[in-house]
């Protein structure tokens, strides 16, 4: 089993309908101890901020084509505190709500994460505002670019 380190982000740009996308950054090592990097990057989404933060996630899980060790880094709090503080497990557990609140939200895209999850070890790491984590930076980069580019593209979540 291979160990990989994932560093994701979204970018939303400052409007809650989009536009938007996502950087993500695959890092590995090979048997013969070369460093590899994989980026993936989405074109112009128009979605929210917290399922592109999902997105940049399943995006790199999705990429592994073997079961592996892995490291996910990320700048939502969310995200990492849903599966290190065991809110995905009770939400699971619960049909999908949250107690008084209501059902989660992004029920699609919770199950597709958990779902490319499964053949792999993950670790959840929150990199605050992206201190020390150049990689992060480069993902945030790459999410702004495809915010910005004119690669239009829906989130298939939000259609009716």
């Amino acid at each position: 089993m291979g160990v990989v380190s994932i560093f994701t982000d979204g970018a939303a740009r400052g409007n809650p309908d989009g536009p938007g996308g996502y950087g993500t950054i695959l890092q590995y090592t090979d048997g013969k101890g070369v460093l590899h990097e994989k980026e993936l990057s989405q074109g112009y989404i128009r979605t929210t901020n917290n399922r592109m933060e999902l997105m940049a996630a399943i995006a790199g899980l999705e990429a592994l084509n073997r079961p592996c060790l892995v490291d996910l880094y990320s700048d939502s709090k969310y995200l990492v505190d849903a599966f290190n503080q065991n809110w995905i497990e009770n939400w699971v557990k619960n049909d999908w709500k949250r107690g008084k609140s209501g059902p989660v939200k992004n029920i699609d895209l919770w199950k597709r994460l958990l779902q490319a999850i499964e053949p792999h070890k993950v670790r959840f790491l929150w990199v605050k505002g992206h201190a020390g984590h150049p990689e992060n930076e480069r993902c945030d980069r790459l999410a702004v670019r495809a915010a910005t580019s004119r690669d239009l593209m829906e989130d298939e979540g939000l259609r009716l």
